[in-house]
């Protein structure tokens, strides 16, 4: 192993095997690792202390909760529930020490923790229920902001009722936009710079990731959604030394494989523009101009036309970019989950291909048969420090809701290789809540968090999860 580090900038390069690489920010664990662990044969009941509600198929890693809509609510700090995914502040001022999160609900806000002092707060949410809808993505910009959207979508392009959500959202002040106290009013969140980029055309916000070069890639959360891509017009350098404005202007692209026709196709594919370079819609696209009198590209309905026809995958959700290199090669691979058809696809960005990476007919670790309806509605996708895929599903707490490992021994990108397959990671015992939201800490690279989601005690929590040697934050 080969690594270069400082406070700012972590860089670390990790021995795969046959002589792959896997590079990114993630430090490599030294001593016992997350992926330590004898897979789990079957889910957690229900559990007795909501703040320790995990099974893990380790029990060296530690769980501990570290925020609760509770606490935040005898604060007087407003708080809707339904916390969703979580980000560090992976650069810029004080890097590494904020984990933010936001709330997927009708009244949707964000939240920001201090892993030194232990302080939560919300420091932006709606002033009105209805305006922001069902926040999801929460995720950390290569220029140091943090960008959201709505997974809400109001109708299906029908004139007499137009889309008023669907939006993609930038807070440029994540670190120092002040906390807020309830009650919410019109002028609580007047000092966090919190807008709506419409350059990013109209879908049904999930997963979020940029490439090496600065494409984001985002999905339309549908049964016959679409995976797209967003080009800046401006140079990622030029937007890093603030010379430049990513969403000033940018080309929307939809990946189609074959004809478009062929729903939930592998195999080679080519990028659909329907913007121009712009932004602008092409001929023939569609637009929508919602209740606030805000135009916008509408992707979903757009990318259904013959002309711009994407291929249709069943509830795409979450992303997760991993990156590897083998010598001066360089390869990308986008992972993408489909709750409705149970899979996890893997895109293959520089050769330009995607296949199934797990379905259920991928071997569980714990059987050594294919893992069938254990596996059901996978959700979240999350990489640890080592390139591992982690699978988090959408279901019940305390009955059936677990984390799946992925293990990918060669990194290519199937698990059809002897002794690959998933296994039971982590299962959730709170009932009536989801896991959300798992992150692995790319600063320490044996910590990682996740949210547990909208429990019947409606009280939300974060969990930190750690292995090996205690975690001292004080430094940041």
């Amino acid at each position: 192993m080969k690594m270069s580090f400082d406070r700012v900038n972590l860089v670390a390069v990790v021995s795969l095997a046959g002589g792959l690489f896997l590079a990114g920010t993630a430090l490599v664990a030294q001593g016992p690792k997350f992926s330590d662990f004898t897979p789990l044969t079957s889910s957690a009941g229900p559990t007795a202390d909501e703040s320790m509600p995990i099974t893990f198929g380790n029990p060296d890693i530690r769980q501990r909760s570290i925020a609760d809509r509770n606490t935040q609510l005898g604060a007087l700090k407003p708080n809707s529930g339904s916390w969703d995914m979580n980000t560090l502040n992976e650069g810029g001022y004080r890097a590494w020490r904020y984990l933010f999160t936001v709330f997927e609900t009708g009244n949707s806000g964000v939240q920001r923790h201090d892993l030194v002092t232990g302080d939560t707060d919300t420091i932006w949410q709606s002033p009105t229920p209805g305006m922001h809808v069902s926040f999801d993505p929460s995720f950390w910009t290569p220029w140091n902001t943090l960008i959201t959207g709505e997974e809400a979508w109001t109708t299906a392009g029908d004139p007499a009722h137009p889309v008023i959500y669907g939006r993609l959202f930038e807070l440029t002040n994540p670190v120092t936009a002040p906390s807020i106290f309830a009650p919410v009013t019109s002028t609580s969140n007047a000092h966090s710079n919190f807008i709506h980029r419409n350059v990013i055309p109209r879908t049904s916000h999930e997963g979020m990731q940029f490439d090496e070069q600065g494409n984001l890639y985002f999905i339309d959360e549908l049964n016959g959604g679409n995976i797209y891509k967003f080009t800046s017009a401006a140079s990622l350098t030029d937007v890093r030394a603030g010379k430049a404005k990513y969403f000033t202007a940018g080309q929307t692209f939809v990946l189609r494989v074959g004809d478009g026709k062929t729903a939930n196709a592998t195999g080679a594919f080519t990028w659909v523009p329907f913007t121009t370079t712009t932004g602008a819609p092409m001929p023939g696209a569609l637009s929508i101009t919602d209740a606030n009198g805000v135009t916008s590209v509408d992707a979903r309905n757009t990318t259904d036309l013959p002309p711009f026809k994407g291929t249709d995958y069943q509830r795409p959700e979450d992303m997760q970019l991993q990156r590897l290199t083998k010598g001066e090669q360089v390869q990308e691979n986008l992972y993408v989950t489909t709750t409705t058809t149970h899979e996890t696809y893997r895109i293959d960005l520089t050769h330009q291909t995607i296949n199934v990476f797990a379905d259920r007919n991928t071997i569980d670790l714990a059987t050594g048969q294919p893992v069938g309806t254990a596996l059901a509605n996978p959700d979240n996708l999350a990489i640890d420090s080592q390139g591992n895929i982690y699978i988090v599903e959408d279901r019940g707490g305390a009955v059936d809701d677990d984390i799946w490992f992925a293990k990918d021994l060669n990194k290519d990108g199937d698990l059809l290789d002897p002794g690959e397959g998933i296994g039971r990671w982590a299962s959730n015992g709170t009932v009536g809540s989801e896991f959300t939201g798992l992150y692995f800490d790319k600063f320490h690279a044996n910590r990682a968090w996740v949210n547990i989601q909208h429990p019947a005690s409606g009280n939300d929590r974060t969990i930190e999860i750690t292995i090996g040697p205690e975690i001292d934050d004080s430094a940041r």
